[in-house]
């Protein structure tokens, strides 16, 4: 390598060096990015405008990730647009039709169900903008051309908080899964991981499996006659830690709080229950890193012609941990600089 080649690299590795750094200045601390640090982040030199839609804000990991894209769109100069799901896939649908009918750089979704969101979709992407999907398929990969979806293993994720219930179980006891909306594929990977560890054991009865479809208002009123129906539950898994909580609250109120309580997403209500023995267990569905991601993937598109299955993988797994009281405290500090 001659001298001007090792100069070039040195030259080079530094401003990688440099952006990172710059990276985490600008994420730790609001600082902001100068022209050049900006270039080798990524970011788009001229504005961008994309559109986000999630379930619904009423959910704390929506409402988390809406934060989270924002903040990642201001680093990446994206002016993000929001279209609420509301948790009701008829007006998300609404919602996304109106999407569909405004011109956008880049739009990310994650659909409340799959397949209620098809049609407006492909109207998006026959227009030629990139469209992210988001933690839920909008259809199968192999039905609809989006740019990349982003997403956790849900059956991981089920299946973990399953396993670590029934470890605390020793294999015997009487559990209750509370499920989200079944149309949702991530409630439906989540239940399957359920079943998955819960056949294993002989001695764990599974004594109810309704959905309360995310919302809080569902999740007590079926507690409240389970509590009443049921005078041993030893365990519980919910799909998510909003349902769980919820769910806490009921049994608080039955002096019931003997029942171990499993959820997904690791939200921070959810993490300071874990730290605090109200809740046993969690794990991350990392909405900071799928919605951030989603800018990232949609400016990485536009700026740098990233193309869909070649520079970027058709689907892109997201996983987090399983949060304890042992990793508890850092995974909020993850969350609070939308890391994770």
């Amino acid at each position: 390598m001659s001298g001007t080649e090792k100069s070039s690299t040195t030259r080079r590795d530094l401003l990688q060096v440099a952006a990172t750094a710059g990276a985490a200045g600008a994420l730790l601390g609001g600082l902001g990015v100068s022209p050049a640090l900006a270039a080798e982040m990524g970011r788009s030199e001229k504005p961008l405008k994309a559109a986000f839609s999630n379930a619904g804000l009423q959910a704390t990991w929506c409402a988390q990730g809406k934060q989270a894209a924002e903040y990642w769109g201001k680093l990446f100069n994206v002016e993000v647009t929001w279209f609420d799901g509301q948790l009701d896939a008829v007006k998300q649908r609404a919602a996304i039709d109106n999407m569909a009918s405004q011109k956008w750089d880049f739009v990310a979704i994650q659909a409340f169900g799959i397949g209620t969101l098809t049609q407006p979709v492909q109207k998006m992407i026959d227009a030629g903008i990139p469209v992210i999907d988001m933690d839920t398929l909008i259809a199968p990969l192999d039905q609809i051309n989006v740019h990349s979806f982003l997403a956790p293993d849900n059956e991981f994720m089920g299946a973990s908080v399953t396993q670590a219930l029934v470890n605390a179980l020793n294999g015997k006891g009487k559990v209750i899964m509370t499920q989200g909306a079944l149309g949702h594929t991530g409630a439906q990977g989540r239940a399957k991981g359920f079943n998955a560890v819960v056949k294993q054991y002989p001695g764990i009865e599974v004594l109810d499996t309704q959905p309360a479809d995310w919302d809080v208002s569902k999740t007590a009123r079926l507690w409240e006659t389970y509590l009443t129906k049921y005078p041993q539950i030893d365990a519980a898994f919910f799909h998510n830690d909003d349902m769980a909580l919820a769910a806490y609250n009921i049994m608080k109120a039955h002096n019931r709080t003997n029942i171990l309580i499993g959820g997904v997403d690791a939200m921070p209500p959810a993490i300071q229950a874990v730290s605090e023995g109200r809740m046993f267990a969690t794990v991350r569905n990392p909405s900071c890193r799928i919605h951030g991601g989603a800018i990232v993937a949609g400016v990485a598109a536009l700026a740098k012609g990233e193309k869909s299955g070649k520079d970027i993988p058709k689907s892109v797994v997201t996983d987090g941990p399983v949060v304890t009281k042992a990793n508890a405290a850092g995974m909020q500090w993850m969350e609070d600089h939308f890391l994770i």
